[in-house]
């Protein structure tokens, strides 16, 4: 294989590894960005009080640590997107809980 062949050859391969780790990293962020809406929707509308708005808060940042640390080599690992999807998961079903309980935000 000549040397341009080589270089087009790995040129493709890096700008595909480049694309997929962009569009989880944009999926990961399009779903944070609904949470926080949904946390920020249940605050205005009243079905959520200030703890249960906090706590889900705090829940959203440990998602964002984690992600972080996901990212900090340039790399997000398989099972590190399980990790965060997992996480994700697990905040959204606190959100809908927090947001369709009995409490509700004084009047």
């Amino acid at each position: 294989m000549s040397l341009a062949r080589a270089l087009v050859f790995t040129s493709a391969i890096l700008a595909t590894a480049i694309a997929t780790a962009s569009a989880q990293e944009t999926r990961v962020d399009k779903r944070q960005q609904n949470q926080e809406q949904r946390i920020d929707q249940g605050i205005s509308s009243g079905s959520l009080t200030k703890p249960e708005a906090r706590r889900l808060e705090q829940g959203q940042k440990r998602v964002e640590r984690l992600e972080s640390k996901a990212q900090a080599d340039g790399t997000v690992t398989p099972a590190e997107k399980r990790r965060l999807e997992k996480a994700q998961d697990v905040q959204s079903k606190r959100i809908y809980r927090q947001k369709h309980d009995a409490q509700v935000k004084p009047q």
